[in-house]
C-alpha cells in the first residue's frame, strides 16, 4: 500500500480538478529508498528545484520536502515520488501549488531488457528548447513509446530522433561499451540528467574506465561488445537486445552494478543488499 501526504497531511486522493490530473503540469521526482534510507535525495531535490523553476512553479522548502520524504519512505524498500503541482487548475484563479508526496513497492525488477528503437520527433535532441533535461510530469509521448516497444515484443523502448541519434529511454539513460570505453549520449542533447547515470560516471572514471559522452547515430551499437541502462528504479541493468541487435551480460556492466551495490550498501549500513542485485 502506498502512504501519502498532501501538503504534508495523510492523504489517499489527489483533487481530481489539479493540474497534474487536468494538464498534466508540474514536475517530479522519484528517489530510491532502501530499507528507509533514501538514495541521493539531496541531488534529486537539487534537480526538482530546477524542475519547477524551468516551469515557473513554487515548491515547499527543502527541509519540508527531505521531512515528508522520510516520512512517507518509513523503513521501507520502495520508490518516495515527489510532485509539485501548479493546484487548481478549473478555478481560474492562481491558488498556489500543492506537493504530493508518497512511496509505493519497488516493481517486479527484470533482470535484462530488451529494447524495440522507437522515433522520437517530440524529444528535443540538441534544439534549443527550454523543457530540455526538465522532469515534469507530461510522460504521454514516452509513455507511448513504450506501450508501442511493448506491442513489438520488446521490454521498453530506446527513443531515437528523427535524425537517427541514439537519444535515451522513456524512462532511463543508455550506454554502451566499444573497445573497453564507455559511451553514452551527452546532456546536450535535452536528455535527463540521470542521476543514476552521473553516479555510474563517477564509478567508472574510479575505475579507470574511459567515458565518453557524445552524439552517435543508432547504427553505432554495431560496433558495441555490451549495452546497458540507467535508472532509479533499474539501477545499472543490462540491454541484451535492440531491436535485431543482440548481446550478452558484460564484464564493464557487471564492474559498474558492482561498484553501485557497495556504495548502496555503504550508505544503507554495512552489509545491507537488500534488493539490489546483479543488473537489477
Amino acid at each position: 500500500m502506498a502512504r501519502a501526504l498532501l501538503d504534508g497531511l495523510p492523504t489517499d486522493s489527489i483533487p481530481y480538478t489539479d493540474s497534474l490530473v487536468v494538464r498534466g503540469d508540474g514536475c517530479f521526482e522519484a528517489v530510491r529508498s532502501y530499507g528507509g534510507r533514501l538514495w541521493q535525495l539531496e541531488a534529486h531535490l537539487d534537480r526538482l528545484a530546477r524542475s519547477a523553476t524551468a516551469i515557473g512553479l513554487g515548491s515547499p522548502d527543502r527541509d519540508r520536502l527531505s521531512e515528508w520524504a522520510h516520512t512517507v519512505a518509513g523503513s521501507d524498500d520502495g520508490i518516495v515520488r515527489i510532485l509539485l503541482s501548479r493546484g487548481d487548475a478549473v478555478a481560474g484563479a492562481d491558488l498556489g501549488p500543492r506537493c504530493l508526496v508518497f512511496c509505493h513497492p519497488l516493481p517486479d525488477p527484470k533482470p535484462v531488457v530488451r529494447l524495440a528503437p522507437e522515433s522520437a520527433p517530440w524529444h528535443p535532441a540538441g534544439r534549443p528548447w527550454p523543457l530540455a533535461g526538465i522532469k515534469t510530469t507530461s510522460y504521454a509521448p514516452n509513455v507511448a513509446a513504450t506501450r508501442t516497444a511493448r506491442d513489438r515484443g520488446f521490454d521498453d523502448a530506446l527513443l531515437v530522433s528523427e535524425g537517427g541519434l541514439v537519444l535515451e529511454g522513456p524512462t532511463f539513460c543508455v550506454a554502451w561499451v566499444v573497445d573497453g570505453r564507455i559511451e553514452t549520449p551527452s546532456l546536450d542533447l535535452g536528455i535527463l540528467a540521470s542521476i543514476t547515470r552521473a553516479c555510474s560516471l563517477e564509478h567508472a572514471r574510479a575505475l579507470g574506465i574511459e567515458v565518453v559522452e557524445g552524439r552517435w547515430r543508432v547504427d553505432r551499437l554495431a560496433a558495441a561488445s555490451e549495452v546497458f541502462s540507467w535508472s532509479t528504479v533499474k539501477e545499472v541493468c543490462p540491454v541484451v537486445a535492440v531491436g535485431d541487435r543482440t548481446w550478452d551480460i558484460g564484464p564493464v556492466m557487471s564492474r559498474l552494478a558492482a561498484r553501485f551495490r557497495e556504495a548502496v550498501s555503504a550508505h544503507a549500513g554495512t552489509g545491507w543488499l537488500g534488493q539490489v542485485t546483479e543488473g537489477a
